[in-house]
């Protein structure tokens, strides 16, 4: 049997509550090493297959699309277990290992029922990193957040089952909106891409993990679901339009947003919007720019939420009102989470310059005008909440008098590694576009493309600057600011309790009137019991069936009320 790298990060996970110290450590991060290894020696091509129920299963399938989200998963892992190395807690690091396990597994399948056990391994694995923050309100996000990948995967278990019965069998090729069980699919892996209206729950559930956690959730969940639509919907108009809207209303919200974890999984939402729209342009430049931006944005990513967690950690808050000043006790954390912002705002020489690009060239190529004006007023946008505010509200505005140590040395290293790795994209992009799915024709480096980029970036900044010396940008205030998540977390409990108590008060209302209406009922009965009563004389089938039928409405209702 070929090795498969998820295989062999599962059982390395099984193994890191049993060690201690240095043991544990060397495991944790050897294991993602290992799998990067045994990932680029296996051939293209299908390996281990199986029969069930006369459906064959590909096991492992490896072809440049698989092999580049593998990648990026097995390069998040590594940072994410250098970020883990000074917990105490061997739940975490073996969840971590599992989780990223259960993404690879998911690239690497050839078939629609693997990759279903994939995805539920991912979405029941990443919940225990939201519960690991042993509160209530953690507990409560984290069901909350189990339901949504639950409800996702019955959507494409249903999916697969139409397929199936329909004759279209297990391969997990292009499933298109027009093939059988394709929508249902389609809304499984939307629920898990951050859908527009379907998103919610990453809002959710993201900012009450722990600081570790949220890390490894920024690289996992939502880009497995790329992966899947990349495999699986390449081309596919509706996700144009549904990319574009991604990318563009989280800014509102972000930009209003205290909490800036928070602020940090709104612009998730945005970058996956970027990958959306590429994956519906679709072509070999759409795949290549959705795949590179997908991987760039497990690190530079990762390395945002890295250091909002770093702050988290020392000073015990991630609200933009409560910090500031950081950069005075915090400045290698400050350069590095600089690092990360100058990466998602597509600074030229960093990851984001390079791998964006590609989506807007494609959109450019297509000659969809509105979509590349809209995906560049999202860019903007982004620069503004997450390449400006994110490292402004926590390290220089206004100085709350944080005086913190410096990020654990575990911390530092994962996240000067994840700033190098922003920086070799950007400086040297072809390393990169040497393995994405197709061959790439485009240079990111050209005179018009800098200058306009550069252009961008410095309007932005002014723009930012003018509202807030003039006091017209949002303030950093305490608040709540109402998302679709309202409707599960407020409006269907208030619904539900008001039925409720509509139903209670109908019982007292009813119940007495039954009470005696059946009192005077089992009166008359009584008088009809005797030997010569009208019950003891013979009835017909029809009158006994008619007669068993009521009673047992009657006690039914009674029982009801």
């Amino acid at each position: 049997m070929i090795a498969n790298p998820a295989l062999l990060l599962m059982l390395g996970a099984a193994g890191v509550p049993l060690l201690r110290g240095w043991q544990r450590r060397m495991l944790m991060v050897l294991l993602p090493i290992a799998g990067l290894i045994v990932l680029w020696t296996l051939p293209e091509g299908t390996g281990a297959t199986a029969d069930l129920f006369g459906l064959e299963l590909t096991l492992l399938r490896v072809d440049a699309l698989s092999r580049v989200f593998a990648t990026g998963f097995l390069i998040a892992a590594l940072l994410t277990t250098i970020y883990a190395l000074h917990l105490r807690d061997s739940l975490q690091q073996a969840v971590i290992l599992f989780y990223a396990a259960s993404a690879v597994g998911g690239c690497l399948a050839g078939d629609l029922l693997t990759l279903f056990v994939f995805w539920e391994l991912a979405g029941l694995s990443s919940a225990f990193l939201i519960w690991a923050g042993r509160t209530e309100r953690s507990y409560r996000a984290g069901m909350r957040y189990l339901i949504a990948q639950l409800i996702s995967g019955l959507l494409m278990l249903t999916g697969i089952a139409m397929r199936v019965d329909a004759g279209a069998g297990l391969e997990f090729g292009y499933l298109g909106l027009d093939r059988p069980g394709g929508a249902l699919i389609l809304a499984g892996v939307g629920i898990k891409c951050a859908f527009p209206v379907l998103h919610a729950w990453l809002i959710d559930t993201y900012p009450e993990s722990t600081v570790v956690g949220a890390v490894a959730l920024s690289a996992f969940t939502t880009k497995f679901a790329v992966y899947t639509l990349a495999r699986g919907f390449p081309g596919t108009e509706t996700l144009i339009w549904v990319g574009v809207a991604m990318t563009v209303f989280p800014i509102f919200y972000a930009v209003i947003e205290n909490d800036l974890r928070r602020v940090l999984a709104y612009s998730m939402i945005n970058q996956l919007g970027f990958m959306v729209v590429g994956v519906g342009i679709g072509g070999s430049l759409g795949i290549n720019g959705a795949s590179a931006h997908a991987v760039a944005d497990m690190v530079f990513k990762g390395l945002l939420f890295m250091a909002m967690g770093a702050v988290l950690m020392r000073t015990g808050t991630a609200k933009g009102s409560e910090l500031g000043g950081l950069y005075k006790s915090m400045p290698q954390t400050t350069v590095l989470c600089i690092v990360g912002a100058a990466s998602i705002s597509a600074f030229p020489l960093f990851s984001g310059f390079a791998t964006k690009s590609l989506i807007m060239e494609a959109a450019s190529r297509e000659h969809r005008t509105v979509v590349w004006l809209l995906l560049l007023f999202a860019s903007a946008g982004v620069f503004h909440h997450a390449g400006i505010k994110i490292p402004y509200f926590a390290f220089f505005a206004h100085d709350r008098g944080h005086r913190v140590a410096e990020a654990p040395l575990n911390m530092r290293v994962a996240m000067t590694i994840a700033a190098l790795v922003c920086i070799g994209i950007g400086v040297v992009p072809g390393v990169l576009y040497g393995i994405l799915p197709y061959a790439v024709d485009y240079v990111p480096y050209t005179t018009p493309h800098v200058i306009n980029q550069l252009q961008l970036l410095l309007l932005a900044s002014m723009a930012f600057t003018v509202l807030i010396r003039t006091g017209l940008y949002p303030p950093e205030v305490r608040s709540v600011n109402l998302d679709a998540d309202v409707v599960y977390r407020r409006a269907l409990p208030s619904t539900w309790n008001a039925l409720l108590q509509y139903v209670f008060q109908l019982r007292e209302v009813m119940v007495p009137p039954l009470r005696r209406g059946t009192q005077r009922a089992w009166a008359a009965a009584r008088a009809n019991l005797p030997p010569n009563g009208r019950l003891a004389t013979p009835w017909s089938t029809t009158r006994m069936v008619w007669s068993a039928a009521v009673l047992l409405g009657t006690v039914l209702l009674l029982v009801l009320l």
